[in-house]
């Protein structure tokens, strides 16, 4: 695993709502260069950019139209190089989306697939063998060109899916994995993760990772086995590049060569129990329940052999914001929580001010219920939050147009704020090696509050105590807490093998000594 993955901090860039430099609306590479040093103070060393290639935009770039050429909306191949090399230089690493499971049907791929003469396209793509039947359980497109067939596509109906094979063929145009068309696909990408790395790129955070081979088994052994030969071809070429995958599984990913997975907000995680529900965990009422959480990350965890290189974001482009649930004193305390657990917290742009969920809005290259969490980034109270100098009208997506909307310049300029908070959590994290990426975690309570975990390493171990709830709580501990190292909020005290802790708080504590 790359050394610098160990005490990552990652922050999500949306790289059209984030920061433009040139009046036309939409966020760019240079106004993502402008604002590094922001980043850098706050404390995170580490970049995920969203899809940021040629596209239709159908869906916010997840639909590809070519792979090595940038959306010119953002700039040009320069400009990304550029970045790259202009976070080098802060220390700081940057991880491109990588959506290897589809393209947009403007894809010149897809294009060369349509035609009715065989070529080096054809097998490119999953293709039925007639126009009457249809690549179930997938959806398809049909009707679209001379070619006699129907195309799978992935989710979306402008995203036609490229062609891995299936671990299990069970009908004549269903390519086997070693078949000459999947193995020409995943040369291409190969291609494609070669251009980037060798451009400055740090690795790829890859979408949808465990999707790729179609008619898997429960285990996942035939996309397993299709990353596992990515994997060899990193290890050969580019053994520092880092790969964290949108999986949900890291048991199947960190074994498909992955070094780290994220937590999915669909599935069975229950990651939502924590910030998006009725009650989340961390909402100061104090009815929420966190259990069943904690019973799927041990579960996940004893899988990866206590590696824990499971990611938990403070939120994503697909997701309802966590201030849409939580006030910013209750993500003081998520945060807390965020950033003492293992494997890379990823934070969201705005995030760490807490940015609202923008209510109403009419849905941006497929956003829909998406599209609130997208909005543009509120650096100050100039023009457009100081995103943009254009009209606010032209803004390609709307801003949060509330009076008292949270901006970067006034967070900054206090000192109790959340992002104050925030940066204060994360250089607290890099103080402390237990704390980070592969130091070990014990839970000590499970469910109810407060939220109890041991985490330790060679170095120190350390306890993490966190009450959401605005009531005290208290819990049975056995071992002598020693210095209180970190607390927000209210105290923590212990008499015997009791600890009490005051509502909406969270501490980190020696434990002896």
């Amino acid at each position: 695993m790359p050394k610098w993955l160990d005490n990552a901090v990652f922050y999500e860039i949306y790289p059209q709502s984030f920061k433009d430099s040139n009046g036309d609306g939409i966020g760019d590479f240079k106004g993502i260069i402008s604002k590094l040093d922001y980043i850098k103070e706050l404390g995170c060393n580490a970049l995920w950019i969203n899809p940021c290639f040629k596209s239709p935009f159908g869906d916010a770039g997840y639909d590809v139209e070519d792979y090595m050429t940038v959306a010119p909306r953002y700039g040009t191949n320069q400009d990304l190089c550029d970045l790259f090399d202009e976070a080098h230089k802060r220390g700081m690493h940057v991880l491109l989306d990588l959506v290897p499971g589809h393209t947009s049907v403007e894809h010149k791929w897809f294009k060369e697939s349509m035609k009715a003469e065989k070529n080096e396209f054809t097998d490119r793509y999953i293709w039925s063998d007639s126009i009457w039947e249809g690549t179930a359980p997938m959806d398809c497109i049909r009707g679209i060109s001379d070619r006699d067939g129907s195309a799978a596509v992935n989710f979306f109906s402008s995203q036609p899916a490229l062609n891995y094979g299936y671990f299990k063929p069970e009908r004549p145009w269903q390519q086997s994995m070693d078949s000459d068309g999947a193995c020409a696909t995943i040369e291409a990408m190969k291609d494609v993760m070669r251009f980037w790395l060798s451009a400055g790129c740090d690795g790829f955070r890859v979408d949808m990772a465990g999707s790729l081979v179609k008619n898997d088994n429960e285990n996942s052994d035939g996309t397993v086995a299709l990353w596992q030969k990515f994997r060899a071809f990193l290890d050969e070429e580019f053994p520092q590049a880092a790969m964290v995958s949108e999986w949900g599984e890291p048991d199947k990913s960190l074994r498909g060569g992955f070094h780290m997975d994220f937590l999915l907000h669909f599935g069975p995680s229950h990651y939502n129990d924590l910030f998006r529900c009725e009650e989340p965990y961390f909402s100061s009422r104090g009815k929420g329940d966190i259990s069943q959480f904690i019973s799927k990350y041990k579960e996940n965890y004893e899988k990866t052999e206590g590696k824990g290189l499971i990611c938990i974001p403070s939120g994503n482009h697909d997701m309802d914001r966590m201030r849409r649930n939580l006030d910013p004193e209750e993500m003081k305390i998520a945060f807390a929580f965020l950033l003492t657990m293992p494997g890379a917290p990823f934070i969201y742009y705005g995030d760490e001010i807490g940015m609202r969920y923008v209510e109403g809005l009419t849905s941006v290259e497929g956003g829909y219920g998406r599209t609130g969490s997208r909005s543009p980034m509120q650096w100050n109270d100039s023009v457009n939050a100081g995103f943009s100098a254009t009209k606010a009208e032209d803004l390609y997506i709307s801003l949060d147009s509330s009076a008292d909307r949270p901006t970067a310049e006034k967070e900054m300029n206090d000192e109790n704020s959340l992002r104050s908070e925030v940066k204060k959590l994360i250089a607290f994290r890099q103080q402390h090696t237990a704390l980070q990426s592969k130091a070990g975690i014990k839970f000590v309570t499970e469910s109810g509050y407060p939220l109890v975990y041991e985490r330790e390493n060679d170095d120190e171990k350390l306890l993490v105590i966190v009450n959401a709830s605005a009531e005290k709580a208290e819990f049975e501990y056995k071992d002598k807490l020693g210095e209180i190292l970190y607390i927000n909020g209210g105290e923590v005290a212990q008499n015997g093998e009791t600890v009490q802790i005051s509502g909406q708080t969270a501490a980190v504590v020696k434990i002896g000594g």
